[in-house]
């Protein structure tokens, strides 16, 4: 036996929940993602999704995508650096600038890559990168790469991102990197506290939009442009993989940073581009989001009864102002056992356990799309309800 197969030999955490019959990963999904698919032989309700536009099924972007298919190919053969670049790409990067308010953006083939490769090369010795503790782990990786001194405060808390501030000087480089909306809890950072920071302190900030576009802003354009301070954002990131029906990410900022980073950053000029489908697919979602803003309002009539339906049953939601509901279980046993349980009753969630968040915090995940009815909503809240009561979980 050689020396990996003798470390992980041992490694058997998920059997243990195998073995339990609970264990809530890799479910197979046999339909298009709506707001019901197919599983394992019956239909279930979809509240694990981050598709809050409701587009991944949309014939719209689909046709966009098997129009791409068949006039590009089924891929790019090599990096948007080198021979991967196609005009679908740069119109693409186009629309997206004018759409969150920045001079250009650079397109990614995952949101993932946007912040390893991008926070990893705007900031290096000598600087100072400040993260809030619950940023996404995509956010973690990329300061890790970086060989800025890495630092970070507590969720939120603003008087502890200041006393960080003080001790910093005033002339380094220091970049704030958050989330606009945390994909846990569903709370918004509290940015125009952020920026009044960057301004007393000398700062620079940078915002992952990937569950805010599509949900915040005037035609979905983001948590900054909610708060009115696109303008005092340095950087906006943001993914396809959620309200925009496909995979990928961007960078968006001032014309001189994004010309550095399009000859610098590793995880955009060492990686394959995007394939046109997926590029097609994100552009429609795009436009369609442009035309069609009742499809938002429609998200948060939904939103705002499932809400207010949880509050009633007495569930924890905490700090939530999104499409995403955390229901508190505050035990990891439990946590898996009402998220098999609501399978089983025709509802789908995803559980949240460490390293997603802290051990005494395990919640599941209930997540609206715009395409969901009240009715499905309902559905969904009188079936977790019987579940948490069941559980010992709610009263």
């Amino acid at each position: 036996m050689g020396q990996l197969q003798e470390r992980y030999k041992n490694y058997r955490e998920p059997q243990k929940f195998m073995e339990a019959g609970v264990y809530p990963y890799f479910r197979a999904i046999t339909s298009k993602q709506g707001t019901e698919v197919d599983m394992e032989g019956h239909k279930v309700l979809m509240f694990g999704s981050n598709a809050y536009t409701g587009l991944t099924g949309d014939e719209r972007v689909i046709k966009a995508a098997q129009e791409a298919l068949e006039r590009y190919g089924s891929g790019c053969a090599g990096s948007r650096f080198l021979n991967g670049t196609l005009d679908l790409h740069i119109q693409l990067e186009k629309e997206l600038a004018e759409f969150v308010g920045k001079d250009e953006t650079l397109c990614f083939s995952t949101g993932f890559s946007v912040n390893a490769g991008v926070i990893a090369m705007v900031v290096g010795r000598g600087d100072y990168i400040i993260c809030d503790d619950r940023d996404h782990a995509s956010i973690v990786d990329g300061r890790r790469l970086s060989f800025a001194k890495q630092l970070h405060y507590k969720h939120n808390d603003m008087e502890d991102l200041e006393n960080i501030l003080k001790t910093l000087p005033y002339e380094a480089v220091k970049l704030i990197v958050v989330d606009g909306v945390f994909s846990m809890e569903g709370d918004l950072a509290k940015l125009p506290e952020i920026i009044a920071l960057k301004h007393k302190y000398n700062c620079s900030v940078m915002v992952d939009e990937a569950h805010g576009l599509g949900v915040f802003g005037k035609e979905g354009r983001g948590v900054c442009d909610h708060f009115g301070l696109t303008d005092e954002v340095d950087l906006i990131m943001g993914t396809f993989s959620k309200s925009m029906a496909s995979i990928g990410g961007f960078i968006a900022g001032d014309k001189d940073t994004i010309n550095f980073l399009r000859h610098t950053c590793r995880t955009y000029i060492f990686s394959a581009s995007n394939t046109p489908a997926a590029t097609a697919a994100a552009l429609e979602a795009l436009h369609i989001l442009k035309k069609e803003p009742e499809r938002i309002e429609h998200l948060w009539k939904v939103t705002n009864y499932a809400l207010k339906r949880f509050r009633e049953e007495g569930f924890e939601i905490g700090e939530t102002e999104s499409p995403i509901i955390p229901l508190y279980v505050h035990d990891i046993d439990k946590t898996f056992m009402v998220t098999k349980l609501a399978f089983d009753a025709g509802v789908f969630i995803n559980p949240v356990i460490p390293p997603a968040c802290a051990p005494q915090d395990t919640l599941v995940r209930f997540a609206l799309m715009a395409t969901h009815t009240e009715e499905e909503v309902e559905r969904g809240v009188q079936a977790l309800t019987k579940i948490f009561k069941e559980q010992g979980i709610i009263k």
